[in-house]
């Protein structure tokens, strides 16, 4: 079947297994219009990931301002500092609308009728493979916020000033760039813990509800044929050792995290639950066969941003493997 093969003649606890090629999947001619427009979308993404690892923000500059609060101009120094980083902060956030109409589209694709989440993922390798790369993204951008405290600090400044100028009646040029508006959405994005993940989640939680005649689990089967997927390349040496870079093992372990914690937000049970269909205890078992430096962050998001691990439908055995 092309880049994504059946790789075991049975099937292991019912769970679906995959071999899916994301190195070289191309786009049949059945999936270019919708891949074109993802792959616009996904042009972007490690430009956004570079500008914000390489974020510093304006901690000193804020410091000396709120410390010498009749300092001109210290107070000019701090808002020269903040607004250009206020615009790159926009940026993100206006991506991650971009990211939120990409990853819709995307589901459209993978989940009508007359096909099974299965057999859309046999047939549009490709397609699977952007929805692959929106997760990986989206762990990644998350990752480094959650890292980088300067993000929110900065953000609250710009606010307060702006209320305080707004008070004086002064309107200020960045206002123009970024209106109170547009400031109190990027105030919801950046006060989630993690951001991307947040949009991703809504949107298929959006795609859900706005696709009323299409039944929840073609969704949510399609979020747990990846996690298995990915779970079969990790495990299984034969196929691991297809992937050309040691990288892409580091993208399947982020797409399986992705797909864990998206489906736990949109499946009424979530993902832990004795009836989903999710092999939790396979997932956590191969993330903790990796080195642990690498899937420590991992282990945490399937931790801190999953909804239902703490339920009492939750087993032991899987609280205890993720302690």
């Amino acid at each position: 079947m092309g880049n994504l093969l059946k790789v075991l003649t049975r099937e292991i606890e019912n769970y679906p297994h995959f071999f899916l090629d994301f190195e070289n999947a191309q786009p049949t001619d059945c999936e270019r219009e919708v891949w074109n427009q993802v792959n616009a979308v996904l042009q972007e993404s490690e430009s956004i990931l570079s500008d914000l690892q390489a974020y510093k923000g304006a901690g000193q500059e804020i410091r000396d301002a709120i410390q010498n609060p009749n300092d001109i101009t210290l107070q000019e120094k701090a808002w020269n500092a903040v607004c250009p980083l206020v615009v790159r902060l926009k940026r993100f956030y206006e991506f991650s609308l971009r990211l939120e109409k990409a990853l819709q589209s995307l589901l459209e694709s993978l989940t009508c009728p007359p096909y099974t989440p299965t057999q859309h993922l046999e047939r549009e390798q490709a397609l699977a493979k952007e929805f692959a790369e929106i997760l990986h993204f989206t762990l990644r951008f998350d990752e480094l916020k959650m890292r980088n405290p300067a993000i929110q600090n900065d953000f609250s400044y710009y606010r307060r000033t702006i209320s305080r100028n707004r008070i004086n009646n002064m309107h200020l040029d960045i206002e123009n760039e970024v209106n109170n508006e547009m400031a109190n959405r990027m105030s919801l994005f950046y006060a989630e813990a993690t951001p991307m993940l947040k949009t991703l989640s809504n949107a298929t939680t959006s795609f859900v509800s706005e696709n009323k005649t299409l039944p929840i689990e073609n969704t949510t089967d399609c979020l747990s044929t990846m996690a298995s997927v990915c779970k079969v390349m990790l495990e299984t040496p034969e196929y691991s050792s297809r992937f050309t870079s040691e990288d892409t093992l580091m993208f399947c372990m982020r797409v399986m995290v992705g797909v864990i914690i998206l489906y736990d937000h949109v499946h009424p049970v979530g993902a832990f639950c004795k009836t989903s269909k999710m092999d939790m205890k396979g997932c956590i078992k191969v993330l903790k066969e990796q080195p642990p430096d690498s899937v420590e962050g991992l282990l945490n998001a399937l931790r801190f941003t999953t909804k239902h691990l703490n339920d009492e439908s939750t087993s032991k055995q899987i609280r205890t493997m993720l302690q």
